[in-house]
């Protein structure tokens, strides 16, 4: 197995380049999941009824499907409609709506979580009900929701691997491609993918590990 040759210079920048793709992607699902899972899982912590339990229908549905499949729909049944949305945006759009339900769920429960006292002590000071979820109930519960919300992330980034099905250029097609074109790149390209995945998603565990430290 060569892998000197493997690891060339044209070998890793295909490879960095494909990886740069998976941090756009996992960057802005981030960004999108959040934004979905905020207002997802703070409409189902309402007391409006009608409006908790659809969203809370809506979420439960998302979060029982195969991410594989939400993927798949987006990137290659929709254009058959006539819907056509490029392979970059197609799992962005995916990972942002599966992503953003599990965050709702993440929200929903920190915002369970925070004590009725310091609820009631809010709107006793004259607080409307939004005003105590805007300045008491959301901020006590994103220290809560910290760690498991940065561990959600961390699986938003492996999950970027499955947009291999709509043959976005990210890390493991390029893996995929590259392994195609020589059986002795095969282990040493997944070599390289692993570190890469590796050392993305470690640091993001230090994040998490550091905000639990801080919620003890």
């Amino acid at each position: 197995m060569d892998f000197i040759g493997a690891y060339s210079w044209p070998n890793l920048r295909y490879l960095l380049q494909g990886f740069w793709i998976t941090v756009q992607v996992a960057g802005l699902s981030i960004v999108f999941s959040f934004i979905i899972g905020t207002v997802l899982g703070t409409v189902r912590y309402t007391k409006t009824p009608f409006l908790s339990r659809t969203t809370a229908f809506l979420v439960d549905i998302i979060r029982n499907l195969p991410l594989l499949l939400i993927i798949f729909f987006i990137g290659m049944v929709l254009p058959q409609t006539g819907i056509r949305i490029p392979t970059f945006w197609a799992a962005v759009v995916g990972l942002s709506i599966f992503e953003g339900a599990m965050i709702a769920e993440i929200v929903r429960s920190g915002l369970v979580s925070v004590d009725k006292g310091q609820i009631e002590a809010a709107r006793a000071s004259g607080l409307s009900y939004m005003q105590t979820l805007r300045h008491v109930i959301l901020p006590l519960a994103l220290r809560r929701m910290s760690p498991p919300m940065v561990s959600q992330f961390i699986s938003l980034i492996k999950d970027t691997s499955l947009a291999v099905i709509i043959s976005l250029p990210e890390l493991m097609r390029n893996v995929q491609i590259l392994s195609g074109s020589s059986y002795d790149y095969v282990i040493p390209a997944l070599v390289f993918a692993s570190l890469l995945y590796f050392t993305l998603n470690y640091l993001l565990s230090i994040i998490a590990k550091r905000l639990e430290a801080k919620q003890i």
